[in-house]
């Protein structure tokens, strides 16, 4: 079980934002240091078209790219338009304010406390990782996705 003492928030934006905009976001928080987890949460973005007529093809969207957030190459997988945080400590949501402020300047922005991410273990978490997974990744579980979470270092 994860410390219930970390406090959570959620960035709203006032639509999804392009990748441009997402490197500029997350290289902010980043750079706070006082982040623990993130989610991003959106529409998925597949590689292949799922279904229809173009079913297999390569899904030639625009929103699906890598960015470099704290010297890692990140692809997106999803049009990001919601960020869930876990934070070190409360007085980070004054310094992810100015974050947003500096980077939403065309549109609007929330930041909501409350308890976004799941502090034990779910059926998805054991079915996916076994009893013995690592604590930093409960509840983060896609149980749609084929692949793990991606863990950027040096952040904690």
């Amino acid at each position: 079980m994860t410390e219930a003492t970390y406090p959570q928030c959620r960035i709203v934006p006032a639509r999804l934002l392009n990748p441009s905009t997402v490197e500029r976001l997350l290289n902010g928080i980043f750079a706070t240091g006082k982040i623990r987890r993130m989610v991003l949460n959106g529409p998925n973005l597949p590689a292949e078209v799922p279904y229809g007529p173009a079913k297999g093809l390569p899904n030639p969207h625009e929103g699906r790219k890598t960015i470099k957030v704290a010297d890692e190459d990140v692809q997106l997988q999803v049009q990001v338009g919601v960020v869930i945080l876990e934070l070190m400590d409360e007085a980070a949501i004054e310094d992810l304010k100015e974050v947003c402020d500096r980077v939403f300047t065309d549109f609007s922005y929330s930041i909501q406390k409350g308890r976004y991410m799941k502090s034990q273990m779910t059926l998805t978490d054991y079915a996916k990782y076994g009893p013995g997974m690592e604590k930093d990744l409960l509840g983060m579980a896609d149980p749609r996705s084929k692949g793990c979470p991606i863990i950027i270092q040096g952040v904690k």
